[in-house]
């Protein structure tokens, strides 16, 4: 009975966007400030973030499966072309080093990451359970580059909610758990209109379904 129910609802929310809904949603967000790009799959879209970023950049990446299956983080962490701040923050103490935490999770100089949802009028939609990528999402990086799948556009911002609540949640508590020990939640939303500075934050579509 079960899966009766939640196959339809996932199938709903992992399909790709065809062409004519894509290129209105393309269209909307370069209208409100966001640079749009195009991958066909996960190994074209780790190229183009990494050709985005400057060799030495302080780079900051946000927990995202979009970003792990493309392989970006390995990339980044591992390459030695870039400071990557991931493993140093893992390392720190969460009680003795919390204000410096803070302060580098907040302002990068590039922010890498994902969101659960894309309106066709050009909004992005990001639920964190901590919120500590949406300060860098909203402003406190000099450069955001989001990868998302072209399965995550929704018609507005009610559905970009339903889909977040049906189908991403529910995947990444189970990753939560099976990682962490501890569940996740959708304790902060972040909702982006319009980008006020040119170039600062660019979306890379890709045509696989990737991420939650």
């Amino acid at each position: 009975m079960a899966n009766t129910h939640t196959e339809p609802v996932a199938e709903r929310w992992r399909t790709p966007a065809d062409e004519t809904v894509l290129a209105r949603t393309t269209a909307a967000l370069e209208a409100n400030g966001i640079t749009v790009l195009r991958a066909g799959d996960a190994a074209a879209a780790r190229r183009l973030v990494l050709d985005l970023i400057p060799n030495g950049a302080q780079v900051h990446s946000a927990s995202s499966q979009t970003l792990e299956v493309s392989g970006v983080v390995n990339e980044v962490e591992r390459s030695g072309r870039y400071e990557a701040l991931r493993p140093r923050l893992w390392s720190m103490d969460r009680e003795t080093e919390y204000d410096e935490i803070r302060r580098l999770n907040t302002a990068p100089d590039v922010m890498l990451g994902s969101v659960q949802a894309v309106t066709e009028n050009g909004s992005l939609v990001a639920a964190s359970a901590t919120g500590s990528q949406l300060g860098a999402y909203a402003i406190g990086a000099g450069r955001v580059i989001l990868v998302v799948g072209t399965h995550k556009i929704v018609s507005d911002l009610d559905q970009a909610l339903q889909r977040i609540n049906e189908y991403a949640l529910p995947l990444e508590d189970k990753r939560a758990l099976d990682s962490y020990g501890a569940h996740s939640g959708v304790n902060k939303l972040l909702v982006i209109n319009r980008e006020w500075r040119p170039e600062r934050i660019t979306l890379v579509f890709v045509d696989e379904p990737l991420g939650f």
